[in-house]
């Protein structure tokens, strides 16, 4: 990897590569946007409780400052790509769009058997990108018990092919020991995935981005990279006060970007000069009491707080290398 890192504490961690600034440029974001549901009681999914009726005791008034909530950190995002996960399903992607007024982005979306009903999702500006193909990855765990798709898009920019997955690998919720060897057979799909494009095109350029429920560090996070990818967020690994998610008063970064080689060269696509971006504004965060610098999620178990989400987002800008 060329250049160094150059971390800029401000309202907004960023890092920054040594790169030209003026090349025509794609903004893509990923955020977990915690448990956005619609209204109605599903009887195929575990949903009930966001439902009218249901022990959150979700009303219109709740339902509508939960998506003016979320439209206003896509406002801050200002994303031409956004990659979403927790959401349930394509109703609610469009009245989160038509929530959000600076764009009128494009979708993509599919249904995947997760038994609570929480998908990955796409938005993208027609106008910056254009979709060539897109694909869920199906998840199948040796259980039998299905998980979340990981959502593959290709796509075009500048000319270039640029290879998109958003992921949203099996939680802790019943026991990390539990989790683990899902999230393995998950990185192991994956991965193969990644492989076989790269296989074709050693020189492709892809970008991972997803709610790996995984620090950087962590065995499978570290298998799906091996000798294929590299973590965008390695640099932030560790530093104190900085991260997407805090787990018992601890930061962490279970939220990530990981990168082709392709994507760190001087050809075609490339990550650009202000590079990876946490929207680490204070709004985002716990301002006070024993909760203080964590997110500022929207429910606490069946308490409403009114906040946004239990995770911040993230950015990173690629850039068209000229030629």
């Amino acid at each position: 990897m060329k250049s160094f890192w150059k971390i800029v504490y401000m309202s907004v961690f960023v890092v920054h590569f040594s790169w030209s600034d003026d090349a025509p440029s794609l903004k893509i974001a990923f955020w977990n946007v915690e448990n956005l549901f619609d209204l109605i009681d599903d009887p195929k999914l575990n949903d009930d409780e966001f439902a009218v009726g249901g022990r959150k005791n979700v009303t219109q008034e709740i339902y509508t400052l939960k998506l003016q909530h979320s439209a206003e950190v896509l406002t801050d995002l200002n994303a031409d790509i956004l990659g979403i996960c927790e959401v349930e399903n394509r109703f609610m992607m469009e009245e989160l769009n038509d929530y959000y007024t600076e764009r009128d982005y494009t979708i993509i979306h599919y249904d995947s058997p997760d038994k609570r009903g929480i998908d990955c999702a796409l938005f993208y500006d027609e106008s910056k990108f254009t979709v060539l193909e897109s694909d869920p990855i199906t998840i199948t765990l040796s259980s039998g018990k299905p998980t979340r798709d990981v959502l593959y898009v290709q796509g075009e920019f500048g000319g270039e092919i640029l290879h998109l997955f958003v992921n949203h690998w099996p939680s802790n919720y019943g026991g990390r020991e539990k989790a683990i060897p899902k999230r393995k057979e998950t990185s192991r799909i994956v991965r193969a995935k990644v492989e076989e494009i790269l296989k074709e095109n050693p020189e492709a350029e892809l970008l991972l981005m997803g709610d790996f429920n995984e620090e950087p560090f962590e065995q499978n996070i570290q298998y799906l990279k091996k000798d294929l990818l590299n973590n965008l967020m390695d640099p932030f690994a560790g530093k104190p006060g900085v991260g997407t998610y805090v787990y018992r008063g601890k930061d962490g970064f279970i939220d990530q970007f990981l990168s082709s080689s392709g994507l760190l060269d001087n050809r075609g696509l490339r990550i650009g000069q202000k590079g990876v971006s946490i929207l680490d504004l204070p709004k985002y965060r716990q301002q006070k009491g024993k909760f203080k610098h964590y997110p500022f999620r929207f429910w606490a178990g069946n308490k409403l707080l009114g906040g946004y989400s239990d995770h911040l987002s993230i950015s990173v800008v690629i850039q068209l290398v000229k030629k």
